[in-house]
Protein backbone atom coordinates (compact mmCIF):
# COMPACT_ATOMS: atom_id res chain seq x y z
CA UNK A 1 0.00 0.00 0.00
CA UNK A 2 2.66 2.53 0.92
CA UNK A 3 4.33 2.02 -3.08
CA UNK A 4 1.04 2.64 -4.06
CA UNK A 5 0.43 5.95 -2.30
CA UNK A 6 4.05 6.51 -3.16
CA UNK A 7 3.12 6.16 -6.83
CA UNK A 8 0.49 8.63 -6.45
CA UNK A 9 2.26 11.29 -4.49
CA UNK A 10 5.29 11.14 -6.50
CA UNK A 11 3.27 10.78 -10.24
CA UNK A 12 0.55 13.62 -9.50
CA UNK A 13 -2.41 11.73 -10.09
CA UNK A 14 -4.21 13.86 -7.34
CA UNK A 15 -3.38 16.55 -10.11
CA UNK A 16 -4.49 14.89 -12.87
CA UNK A 17 -7.57 13.65 -11.94
CA UNK A 18 -8.47 17.51 -10.46
CA UNK A 19 -7.64 18.64 -14.46
CA UNK A 20 -9.55 15.78 -15.70
CA UNK A 21 -12.95 16.83 -13.73
CA UNK A 22 -12.39 20.61 -14.54
CA UNK A 23 -11.53 19.96 -18.14
CA UNK A 24 -14.99 18.62 -17.68
CA UNK A 25 -16.75 21.42 -16.48
CA UNK A 26 -15.18 23.66 -19.00
CA UNK A 27 -15.78 21.65 -22.20
CA UNK A 28 -19.57 21.62 -20.53
CA UNK A 29 -19.43 25.77 -20.00
CA UNK A 30 -17.89 26.30 -23.45
CA UNK A 31 -20.64 23.75 -25.18
CA UNK A 32 -23.00 26.38 -23.26
CA UNK A 33 -21.37 29.46 -24.48
CA UNK A 34 -20.87 27.90 -28.27
CA UNK A 35 -24.36 26.97 -28.22
CA UNK A 36 -26.57 29.51 -26.57
CA UNK A 37 -24.78 32.52 -27.66
CA UNK A 38 -22.33 32.08 -30.57
CA UNK A 39 -24.05 30.01 -32.74
CA UNK A 40 -27.29 31.89 -32.90
CA UNK A 41 -25.08 35.14 -33.65
CA UNK A 42 -23.09 33.02 -36.39
CA UNK A 43 -26.30 31.69 -37.99
CA UNK A 44 -27.70 35.52 -38.23
CA UNK A 45 -24.62 36.16 -39.65
CA UNK A 46 -24.50 33.34 -42.35
CA UNK A 47 -28.08 33.30 -42.99
CA UNK A 48 -29.46 29.85 -41.45
CA UNK A 49 -32.76 30.26 -40.93
CA UNK A 50 -32.96 27.50 -37.92
CA UNK A 51 -29.41 28.08 -36.55
CA UNK A 52 -25.65 27.49 -37.48
CA UNK A 53 -26.37 23.81 -36.43
CA UNK A 54 -29.07 23.62 -39.14
CA UNK A 55 -26.85 25.41 -41.43
CA UNK A 56 -26.03 23.41 -45.06
CA UNK A 57 -25.42 23.92 -48.43
CA UNK A 58 -27.00 21.87 -51.28
CA UNK A 59 -25.30 21.27 -54.42
CA UNK A 60 -27.33 18.79 -56.71
CA UNK A 61 -28.87 15.97 -54.54
CA UNK A 62 -26.12 16.66 -52.06
CA UNK A 63 -26.68 17.91 -48.70
CA UNK A 64 -23.39 19.25 -46.70
CA UNK A 65 -24.51 19.77 -43.41
CA UNK A 66 -21.55 22.38 -42.19
CA UNK A 67 -22.91 24.12 -39.29
CA UNK A 68 -22.31 21.53 -36.65
CA UNK A 69 -18.82 21.23 -37.69
CA UNK A 70 -18.45 24.97 -37.54
CA UNK A 71 -20.07 24.89 -33.81
CA UNK A 72 -17.74 21.36 -32.98
CA UNK A 73 -14.58 23.77 -33.99
CA UNK A 74 -15.89 26.26 -32.16
CA UNK A 75 -15.96 24.89 -29.17
CA UNK A 76 -12.83 23.25 -29.37
CA UNK A 77 -10.82 26.77 -30.20
CA UNK A 78 -12.68 28.25 -27.25
CA UNK A 79 -11.68 25.25 -25.01
CA UNK A 80 -8.18 25.52 -26.20
CA UNK A 81 -7.53 29.16 -26.00
CA UNK A 82 -9.06 28.74 -22.03
CA UNK A 83 -6.28 26.06 -21.10
CA UNK A 84 -3.72 28.19 -22.99
CA UNK A 85 -4.56 31.19 -21.36
CA UNK A 86 -5.28 29.11 -17.68
CA UNK A 87 -1.90 27.89 -17.82
CA UNK A 88 -0.25 31.10 -18.76
CA UNK A 89 -2.16 33.07 -16.10
CA UNK A 90 -1.27 30.19 -13.56
CA UNK A 91 2.52 29.86 -14.62
CA UNK A 92 1.76 26.18 -14.82
CA UNK A 93 3.96 26.22 -17.97
CA UNK A 94 6.77 27.23 -15.02
CA UNK A 95 6.27 24.59 -12.81
CA UNK A 96 8.82 22.02 -12.37
CA UNK A 97 8.70 19.23 -10.29
CA UNK A 98 11.61 18.11 -8.29
CA UNK A 99 12.46 15.03 -6.54
CA UNK A 100 14.03 14.56 -3.33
Amino acid sequence: MKGFIGFIREQGVVGLAVGFILGGAVSKLVSALVTDLINPLLGVALGAVGGLKGASLTVGTVVFLYGDLISTLMDFVVIALVVYFGVKLFRLDKLEKTKG
